[in-house]
């Protein structure tokens, strides 16, 4: 069973009301850069952004954030 790595930006988005935008804005991160993660598009991450949005929106567990799941291959 392989696994894969899933950014929760969208729920977190939806969970707190606010826009990517904003969370750009509040997190100090640039908004392509988020956009790139939330959409699965980063191949990299960048654990800087992951301190910053948690910052920015008071989330205490990193799984709120980022997690791992089980893919079928």
């Amino acid at each position: 069973m392989a696994h894969k790595i899933v950014i929760r930006i969208p729920e977190l988005l939806q969970r707190q009301g606010i826009s990517l935008r904003e969370l750009s804005r509040l997190a100090d991160i640039r908004h392509a850069a988020l956009s790139e993660l939330s959409n699965g598009k980063r191949e990299n991450i960048n654990f800087s952004h992951v301190e910053k949005i948690a910052d920015a929106l008071g989330i205490d567990d990193i799984r709120e954030i980022i997690d791992l799941t089980e893919v079928n291959e």
